[in-house]
């Protein structure tokens, strides 16, 4: 019996009588014409869009029309104007797809406005945002009307009511105001005709998230044939939940284009009231309208594009009881007419598992009555739906053929109704539709696939490396295909992190045998052959276009999902079962004594083998990038090509950096070795930085949140992004992706590109060991401190849960802030409940940031960091930080589809971002790879904050040293100059100085400096890295400025001192003159007007001249000479024997004093650990008395020195019997065996000692003449540090030698400017010697007088002479300065900061390996800087002659035209006042006071000379020869005489870059590389040496370290001993250590190539040096000799 008790055969329609005439009446309203249709009027298409009501109010009025509407036409009949103008008025072009994914996804101004409503022309773009969002109301969107066009016409405000409501108006008029609507699906359409094919599958895509029918057959707009756009199906997958026949859930996840359902297909036949699609959607989804159908929110009578469209839908259970339908099920619905639509009725009935057709009234001569008819005969159910019958169902028995009347009915019943019949005929059928395969049997359909030759081939390329994949395990595939990435990368990753954290004692080894591993595991990479598979891959991507190549890719991503898609669901079904076993069998195991921990232990194991399972199916597009990746570092590694690699290496960042540009996301974290490859991804980043240029700017927003909290959702909707979300594809590791912004909004932004990195998901900490810890932190940390914002996603109201995350969060915010990083956050809140309660959104914040400080406070015990609220380390509000987001669902999936809500709150957030975006710091792509690099080594050590170190920042601060130095430079220069003019005042008898004048004659420069200063800070591309250094580098400046001045001061100070302490002198040197002027005036008289050669004259001169000298000179005392030694001797024998004195200085022991490697002879060990302060008796202090020899045995154990000396002999012994007794002058008899420690506490005695007399010794050289009293003075000052020492050091006491050897160390130093000092003091006080010098001036004037010369060309040739040599000394004291300034800025070495010029010092002592020079550049750095500051010079000098000679005869030139200048101005100003001579005197040397010495002549009687234009004649001729002639003797570089200068230009050089930090290691004896002298923060260098470089051994034996003091502060467990006590300290720890408190020490681990060379090439050079070996703990690595010298110059520049 039948379940429908008012069943009849559904024949009955065409053999009864009443199925007669209901076809005559059906036939009667089709013929008729449209409704009120006017000659010239087109037809109003209807396709579902009258109402039932409509239909009734025209019955009656005219009995032709019975129920008819507008007349329905096909798409062929659809005037080719109406399509026109809809594209004119949504602006888009129809003829060309020019709308592309790459366009629509980037940054523009409508990512920052509201979507709900927009002007006409822009509703494309609105479309396209909504449906990136997720946002159903994409359909939805209000036009604003344009103004005027809403408006009513005043004189109709006099009308009645009669005639605005009852007055019949022509429903023509009515469709006219209703054409001007734009169709929604319209929108729709438009965008798919015009998209390229890459925005068709993205807006399919999305269309399919938002729950919506998606386009199956479309007919093209010009050419009516059917295409079905396969392309766009091929990224959709849908999940359902089916239940089996145990009654269990079963979740399947497919590909929709390859999942096999039954498929229901509906269309209609005429004109019907009832909406279809409003039916179907009641079928689906009750609650979304999954169909655009009449009754929708803008919905238009007059849709232009959707006629022939076939629509599918389907249906997913969610495998509960309240499921429509059993399983999955796909709707089909065909727009308009399916009488207009033959082709695509006739392929949807076919692949149909149930048809169901709406009908009209109509009769048997209908044009579709033979097609309903062949529909009853098909074996398939047909369900037809009668528009005008009442009835219920009704059913011909045995033949699945239905009817059900739709007029008058409940749709609710109706809904039922055909539900029940649907489901009962599926159970019948089994499932056949599939989408890709029913396609391609269908030879009238044009697939888009196959049209698009781009997109055919990309996936003819991608099928080909496919077919590689046939019937392979999917478990091992990896291993196969891509072994770069699989055992090998793992163990060297892991090999990386035990390099970063070392541990054991013998560190330097154990690093080297790590490091000779991973260049195994390299080499073993390396030696991987590259598969097929790859070869295929890498070849499409540098032979093919770029679109084909996009295709390429795309194809490639589809089937890699489709062929792990069914495997990875199994292994996650298999997953969550065993899981939940676990669970069970722990909480029977909690209740229940009698089950077995083995049982739990055996289903454990299990899911951790599903796990690994679960890894190794993973094989996606990001698998082939890592295997590239890898196969670039091991390449890179190696350094060497790969023979099976069809392109260079180093052309495959390329390819990524291609990727990413077009869209395609880089994984930046190995999510599987939890590594970051920095190689791989440095450059990567450095082809973009190629392609897109240096300065583009980035911002970085990344997004944390535990695993599954939708994260990438997020990112998705709010970005238009892809990634992965499906089950099985969650996010492993990070991945980042380029955003591009939009040319208009890049001013706005201030950025060029948003660069997103999404990450896995973090794990409940509760739930997870202590490696899983560590990973969240490492990971939380890296993604944190590599972004600008980051985005934290918490899901869900528990806060328990949400303190899961917290903690991780604000710990690795914690550390950005101990690292002066500065990022920021976003709290975003997902599945809020109820996101509008205002006073329920205040409580959450309130518990929110109770919780962070809370967790702050926790996270800071942890990080021993002073906060006590999460505002102590980020700056936070907790009202504009924190974002509440609806549930992402609007009900429950797997139907339900995106809460618009969230979309809303998707929409706020995105503007957040933008809005903190456009007011953020962003960086460079150059300052995020250094960004990623710093965090990625700082994390590889178990202390991040220890262990950061920022590369960009450090080489940051080295441009401003560099810049800073330049700065410093211009203010010394300008400084220089002006003294020179105060020397010069001051030589002409000016003897006031005042600092006001100095500060004057700079202000000038220090504006200009102040200036550059600001506009550096302020303009530089990297002005907010240097913002911190500002203040006080402005400072600095400012101080320099000042000190300049107060030492300039001082020093022309001292000039006036000694000028004036020279009065007499000069008084009586001028009466001298005065004399010899007379003498020479009256001599010549004699031989006046007579015939005397010059010859004779000469002689004449001559005899008299002695005479004269003698003379004069009577009663004056000559100044006499010193003997320097005998005077340090007799000192130094106030306190020591002559004797010793003697010997010490004979045997030149004291010259390498500062040198040696062992000072253990210089010291007398004492006998007991215990000392008194009395004095030790005369026999004690006498090192003759007292031998190790004659020590008791219990001394000898009681000395902490005495297995160290039984070593050193046995070392002494096998050294001299091998290279021979060394000389005395490098090291002496070793009777001591001193510590390490104590041996560089001498050391550094010395060399403090060496300083401070070195500063005594300026401010002696200053005064006019030596003293023996100033070799008191720096042997008491020897003597005084000495006694210092001792007080200290109670354990050791320093020999007599020592201190006669060190006083004559730094008395031979002082020796020489002594010397220097005394001969100046001789020749400028001695009268003889002066005089002397003035012999050749008295001569001329001799001569002159015997030829009858005037008194005015004698006194202008008198002036000529004084002047020609002032005038020559001007000249080499401007030419050193110029000369400085030009070497500054053209000599490598010179012109930067003092890094650089260590640097190339460095690159020197490598070139030449000379061992000595070493030794003085390590232990005496300044001493090393001067004399190879002075080797650059005379190198610059010698090689640069041409140029030196052209600037000093420059030079010359210039000080004549200034000369003569002075003589004119002279000259016409006594013509002007009619002058005297005295008064021309006194003009002349006043104009010339600043440029050069030139004193007033008082030997000539003045008055004789009346002719001023003869004397400036006769000056100007006599200046003209002189100067042709000093041209002239400067032909060559050898006829300059540097020490003529006053400061000589290495002496201004060395002044310029010596005057800054040398503060050495204690270790290593690095020197601190800062510019700045007694600088502010630590010290700090670029690279830190072996420390056995510096002599430094293990404790208690003769081994020299290998340690390296980066190496060292990594180890977790390794000490050191801060001094001669046991004490240690460790190396982690090493600021406890009072002699590196203030150092700045930072992991290290790269190769550091330099001193590893050094220390093998000289290893015996150094053993001797040291009288150590590198043996035992000191073992020099094998690693270490590959080094080259080759490499060690060339690591140079890396590391500084």
């Amino acid at each position: 019996m039948s379940m429908y008790p008012l069943a009849a055969p559904l024949s009955r329609i065409v053999k009864t009588e009443e199925g007669d005439k209901q076809l005559l009446a059906i036939h009667d309203f089709i013929s008729s014409s449209c409704i009120s249709e006017k000659k010239g009027d087109k037809p109003t298409r209807m396709e579902d869009k009258w109402t039932s009501e409509t239909v009734e109010k025209h019955k009656g009025k005219n009995k032709d029309l019975g129920t008819r509407g507008v007349c329905p036409y096909s798409q062929k009949q659809l005037d080719e104007t109406e399509q026109h103008n809809l594209f004119n008025r949504l602006k888009i072009d129809r003829w060309q797809k020019n709308l592309r994914a790459a366009d629509v996804v980037q940054i523009s101004a409508r990512s920052l406005q509201s979507h709900e409503s927009c002007a006409e022309e822009e509703l494309i773009q609105t479309f396209i945002q909504n449906l990136l969002m997720i946002d159903y109301r994409a359909r939805y969107i209000h036009v604003k009307a344009i103004n005027g066009q809403d408006q009513k016409d005043n004189d109709s405000s006099k009308s009645d009511i009669f005639d605005d409501f009852f007055e019949n108006k022509s429903l023509c008029h009515k469709g006219r105001i209703q054409s001007e609507r734009i169709d929604p699906m319209d929108v729709q359409m438009a965008v798919f005709h015009c998209a390229d094919g890459f925005l068709k599958q993205l807006m399919v895509t999305k269309l399919s998230q938002c729950q919506y029918a998606l386009p199956l057959l479309v007919p093209d707009q010009f050419t009516q044939q059917i295409e079905f756009p396969l392309w766009t199906f091929r990224q959709i997958s849908k999940s359902w939940k089916i239940r089996n026949t145990n009654n269990e859930a079963i979740s399947q996840t497919q590909l929709i284009y390859k999942a096999k359902t039954p498929m229901v297909f509906f269309f209609r036949f005429g004109s019907v009231s009832s909406s279809k699609s409003q039916l179907m959607n009641s079928l689906i989804n009750k609650k979304h309208d999954t169909f655009f159908h009449r009754n929708c929110p803008g919905s238009s009578r007059t849709r232009v594009l959707m006629d022939g469209v076939v629509e599918i839908a389907w249906f997913c259970p969610s495998g509960t009881n309240d499921d429509k339908f059993n399983d999955c099920v796909a709707f089909c619905n065909l727009h308009g007419d399916a009488g207009d639509h033959e082709k695509q009725l006739q392929i949807l009935t076919e692949m149909s598992s149930v048809n169901v057709v709406l009908l009209p009234q109509m009769d048997r001569s209908d044009r579709n009555a033979e097609k309903i008819q062949n529909l009853y005969r098909n074996s398939k159910p047909l369900i037809c739906l009668f528009n005008e019958d009442k009835s219920a169902v009704t059913e011909k028995k045995k033949a699945d053929k239905f009817k059900i009347g739709l007029k008058d009915r409940n749709q609710s019943d109706v809904t039922e109704e055909l539900k029940k019949i649907i489901k009962d005929c599926l159970l019948k059928s089994s499932p056949s539709f599939r989408v890709f395969e029913d396609a391609f049997k269908n030879t009238d359909i044009k697939i888009d696939e196959e049209d698009d030759d781009d997109c055919r081939k990309g996936r003819e390329a991608a099928q080909k490396m496919m077919s590689l994949l046939e019937k392979k395990d999917l478990t091992e595939i990896k291993d196969s295909f891509l072994p770069h990435q699989g055992k090998l990368w793992h163990q060297w990753s892991q090999k990386n992190k035990e390099l970063h954290r070392p541990r054991g004692e013998n560190l330097e080894m154990e690093i080297s045998k790590k490091k000779t591993e991973m260049k195994k595991i390299r080499q073993q990479q390396y030696g991987s052959k590259i598969s097929k598979f790859m070869k295929l891959f890498i070849k499409e991507m540098i032979s093919n276009a770029e679109c084909e190549k996009l295709f390429f890719l795309k194809w490639l991503r589809i089937f890699l999902d489709e062929y792990t898609t069914a495997d990875l669901s199994a292994l996650h079904h298999k997953y969550d079962k065993t899981w939940s076993t676990v669970l069970k069998l722990k909480e029977k195991y909690d209740k229940s004594e009698h089950l077995k921990p083995q049982q739990i232990k055996a289903e454990q194991s299990e899911l951790e083998r599903i796990s690994v399972e679960l890894k190794a199916a993973a094989f996606g597009l990001e698998h082939i990038m890592r295997e590239i990746g890898q196969i670039y570092e091991s390449c890179s590694s190696v350094n060497k090509k790969k023979k099976d690699l069809q392109t260079d290496f180093s052309s495959l960042p390329s390819l990524a950096a291609q990727m990413m540009i077009s869209g395609f996301p880089l994984e930046l974290m190995d999510g599987d070795a939890a590594h970051v490859p920095v190689i791989w991804i440095s450059a990567v980043l450095d082809e973009l930085i190629n392609i897109l240029g240096n300065q583009t700017r980035v911002f970085v927003l990344s997004v944390l949140g535990l695993q599954s909290s939708g994260k990438s959702t997020m990112l998705n909707a709010m970005f238009g992004l892809q990634f992965a979300v499906s089950a099985g594809r969650c996010t492993r590791g990070a991945f980042m992706q380029l955003i591009r912004v939009s040319d208009e909004m890049k001013t706005q932004m201030n950025f060029d590109y948003i660069l997103v990195v999404d990450t896995e998901g973090l794990r409940a900490l509760e739930l997870s060991g202590i490696s899983t810890r560590h990973h969240d932190n490492e990971l939380a940390t890296f993604v944190v401190g590599v972004a600008n914002l980051t985005l934290i996603n918490i899901f869900g109201e528990n806060l328990s849960e949400m303190q899961d995350i917290l903690q991780i969060v604000v710990q690795a915010f914690m550390r950005m802030k101990k690292v002066r990083l500065k990022p920021s956050c976003l709290f975003v809140h997902q599945n809020v409940s109820d996101v509008t309660a205002g006073e329920k959104n205040m409580e959450g914040r309130r518990r929110l940031l109770e919780k962070l400080d809370e967790m702050t406070k926790l996270a800071a015990k942890d990080e021993d960091f002073d906060a006590e609220c999460f505002s102590d380390i980020i700056r936070f509000d907790v009202q504009n930080d924190v974002k509440y987001f609806a549930q992402l669902w609007e009900g429950s999936p797997p139907m339900a589809p995106p809460n618009p809500n969230y979309c809303t709150n998707i929409q706020e957030l995105k503007n957040t971002v933008l809005s903190k975006a456009s007011k953020s710091c962003c960086v460079t792509l150059s300052e995020f790879k250094s960004r990623i690099h710093d965090l990625w080594n700082a994390l590889l050590n178990e202390n991040f904050v220890f262990s950061f170190k920022n590369i960009l920042e450090i080489a940051v601060y080295r441009r401003v040293e560099t810049k800073y130095s330049d700065w410093t430079w211009k203010l010394r220069s300008a400084m220089l100059k002006i003294q020179e003019k105060f020397y010069n005042r001051i030589a002409n008898g000016k003897y006031e100085v005042e600092e006001a004048d100095l500060s004057s004659d700079m202000n000038e420069t220090i504006k200009e400096v102040q200036k550059s200063v600001e506009s550096f800070f302020e303009k530089d591309r990297d002005r907010e890295i240097m913002s911190q250094w500002k203040a006080r580098f402005e400072r600095k400046i400012t101080e320099l400025h000042g000190d300049l001045i107060k030492e300039a001061k001082k020093t022309l100070d001292n000039v006036i001192q000694q000028k004036n302490a020279k009065v007499k002198l000069d008084d009586k040197k001028k009466e001298y003159e005065n004399r010899l002027f007379s003498l020479s005036k009256e001599l010549a008289l004699q031989f006046k007007n007579t015939e005397t050669n010059d010859n004779v004259l000469m002689n004449e001169f001559n005899t008299v001249w002695s005479t004269w000298i003698t003379e004069l000179i009577k009663d004056t005392a000559p100044v006499k000479d010193i003997d320097f030694w005998k005077d340090v001797r007799q000192i130094l024998n106030e306190n020591y024997e002559l004797a010793l004195i003697q010997e010490r200085q004979h045997g030149k022991y004291y010259k390498q004093i500062n040198y040696l490697g062992d000072y253990s002879d210089y010291i007398k060990l004492k006998k007991n650990v215990e000392f008194s302060d009395h004095n030790q008796s005369a026999e004690e202090e006498d090192p003759s008395s007292e031998t190790l020899e004659e020590m008791t045995v219990l001394q000898k154990l009681q000395s902490l020195y005495y297995i160290s000396y039984l070593k050193s002999r046995l070392f002494r012994q096998a050294t001299e019997k091998q290279h021979g007794p060394q000389s005395q002058s490098r090291t002496l008899v070793q009777n001591n065996a001193l510590l390490p420690e104590d041996n560089n506490l001498v050391k550094v005695l010395i060399t403090e000692i060496i300083e401070q007399t070195s500063k005594l010794l300026e401010t002696q050289t200053t005064k006019l003449s030596y003293h023996y009293s100033y070799i008191q003075e720096m042997t008491a000052c020897v003597q005084q540090h000495i006694n210092k020492f001792q007080d200290i050091n109670k354990k050791c006491k320093l020999k007599k030698e020592f201190t006669v050897d060190l006083c004559l160390h730094v008395c031979d130093f002082a020796h020489a400017k002594f010397t220097v000092l005394h001969n100046e003091f001789k020749n400028a006080n001695d009268p003889r010697i002066y005089l002397e010098t003035q012999r050749p001036q008295y001569y001329t004037v001799f001569k002159n007088y015997c030829r009858g010369a005037t008194t005015t060309a004698i006194f202008a040739e008198f002036i000529c002479s004084k002047l020609e040599s002032s005038i020559l000394q001007s000249v080499y004291n401007k030419t050193a300065i110029d000369l400085s300034d030009l070497m500054k800025s053209d000599v490598p070495a010179l012109n930067g900061n003092r890094s650089k010029l260590e640097k190339h010092i460095l690159k020197s002592l490598a070139e030449n390996e000379i061992f000595g020079e070493y030794v003085k550049y390590i232990h005496n750095p300044r001493d090393h800087f001067k004399c190879f500051i002075m080797c650059e010079v005379n190198t610059f000098i010698n090689q640069h002659q041409q140029v030196v000679l052209t600037m000093f005869k420059s030079n010359l030139t210039l000080k004549v035209q200034s000369v003569n200048a002075a003589l004119r101005d002279s000259v016409e100003e006594v013509k002007r006042n009619k002058g005297n001579a005295d008064m021309w005197q006194k003009c002349f040397s006043e104009s010339l006071t600043d440029e050069l010495k030139f004193t007033r002549n008082s030997c000539v009687d003045l008055h004789e000379i009346t002719d001023f234009d003869f004397l400036e004649r006769i000056l100007s001729e006599g200046l003209t020869e002189s100067m042709s002639k000093l041209q002239n003797e400067f032909n060559s570089i050898n006829d300059l005489k540097m020490e003529n200068c006053r400061k000589k230009p290495d002496e201004l050089l060395i002044d310029h870059f010596c005057q800054c930090c040398w503060v050495q290691c204690p270790f290593c004896k690095a020197i601190c590389t800062n510019t700045i002298e007694n600088h502010e923060g630590d010290h700090s260098v670029p690279f830190h040496r072996v420390d056995g470089v510096n002599g430094i051994t293990y404790r208690n034996t003769t081994n020299l370290s290998v340690r390296i003091c980066t190496t060292s502060v990594a180890s977790s467990s390794l000490c050191f001993y801060p001094n001669s006590s046991d004490e240690t300290v460790l190396w982690k720890e090493y600021r406890k250590a009072e002699c590196f408190a203030n150092w700045s020490i930072t992991p290290d681990l790269s190769e550091l190539p330099y001193w590893k060379w050094f220390v093998c090439r000289f290893q015996k050079d150094l053993e001797i040096h040291y009288n150590k070996t590198f043996e035992g703990s000191g073992k020099i690595p094998d690693e270490w000799k590959e080094h080259s010298k080759y490499r060690a110059i060339q690591s140079l520049d890396e590391y500084i």
